[in-house]
């Protein structure tokens, strides 16, 4: 793993890169706005995906390297995350844009403009928990490219059979928002983010 600093508007980014021998492809995840790049789902994948031919880039914003605690507006955010793209494009390979919660919103967001070729929305907050009526599905369905969404069944920001016509999550069994299964739930957690990273290698080797 390496680690690059790009300057974006709002300050020092990170990018830790979690690079594949023979890389086909750059998959580019941000973080939420209640975690960093340590959450379950974001280290899995940049613990599995290498062997496959994937190139993990987990991306840092400028907030949660500078130590805030709070996530600056979503028009922020973008900016940021625009600034360093072209360090992930870098390589010469198609850039596949996610993240997780708001990571993942970002990358809806932006997917079109900046030429990503698919995105990966992962626990997408459809809708503040408890308020269906102030539903964010417009992000998700005018990303603009090939988007691949996967939930946990019991995520108070949406769960899956909540997601407009269209759009079929992968469900992860007893998930919440960050992925987490109960003790006593028919799962385990490495089952359940075993299902999101084959989940994710298997769509990723159709694009």
């Amino acid at each position: 793993m390496s680690v690059e600093r790009v300057d974006t508007p709002g300050g020092e980014a990170r990018i830790h890169w979690h690079r594949a021998a023979r890389p086909g492809l750059v998959l580019a995840l941000g973080h939420g706005a209640g975690g960093g790049i340590e959450a379950r789902d974001l280290a899995a994948l940049a613990a599995a995906l290498p062997a496959h031919g994937v190139s993990v880039a987990l991306v840092e914003q400028p907030w949660r390297v500078a130590g805030r605690k709070v996530a600056p507006a979503p028009r922020v955010l973008d900016e940021a995350w625009c600034a360093l793209w072209p360090a992930l494009a870098a390589p010469g390979l198609p850039v596949v844009a996610g993240g997780r919660s708001a990571g993942a919103r970002v990358a809806c967001r932006t997917a079109d403009g900046l030429g990503a070729r698919a995105v990966l929305a992962l626990s997408f907050p459809l809708h503040p928990p408890g308020k269906p009526e102030k539903s964010r599905a417009e992000e998700l369905v005018s990303a603009g490219v090939p988007t691949l969404v996967v939930q946990g069944a019991r995520d108070p920001f949406g769960r899956p059979e909540e997601f407009p016509a269209g759009t079929r999550p992968v469900e992860v069994p007893y998930g919440d928002h960050g992925f987490a299964v109960p003790k006593k739930a028919g799962i385990s957690q490495e089952d359940a983010l075993a299902v999101i990273v084959d989940a994710v290698q298997a769509w990723l080797g159709t694009l």
